[in-house]
């Protein structure tokens, strides 16, 4: 069971998987971090040797930003883009789409599921 930037790999996972659970580390980086430290990808987390684990562990922790340290960043991102006034701070902080998606339909996700459903528009005749 390694543990790698504070999150516990699942042991039963390829490493080349087991690292994208790092938030930070993508599909592509996992595999260029393996490359570097001459790991094989097709390896599993628990048959991972205390030396493979160790160069994985000190290369992530390192050489990137990966865990805390990058979500400090991008909240501080987002928090600089609010107070500066930028229109993708306005987005954020009206709890709209950020990157120039549409809004007249398919934003419910960022919007919360709001959904209210529209008639025909015609007015409904009275009975007499």
């Amino acid at each position: 069971m390694a543990r790698i930037a504070g999150v516990t790999l699942p042991s039963n996972k390829r490493v080349e998987i087991a690292l994208t659970y790092i938030y930070g580390i993508g599909p592509t980086t996992a595999k260029n971090i393996l490359a570097k430290t001459g790991v094989s990808a097709d390896i599993r987390v628990k048959d991972l040797s205390e030396d493979q684990a160790s160069k994985l562990r000190e290369m992530i922790e390192k050489q990137m930003k990966v865990e805390g340290e990058l979500r400090r960043e991008v909240l501080s991102n987002i928090k600089r883009l609010k107070e500066i006034g930028a229109y993708r701070g306005i987005r954020h902080i009206r709890g709209l789409p950020v990157r120039g998606q549409r809004t007249k339909t398919n934003s419910r996700t960022i919007r919360g599921n709001v959904r209210k459903t529209m008639g025909s528009g015609k007015r409904k005749l009275e009975k007499t």
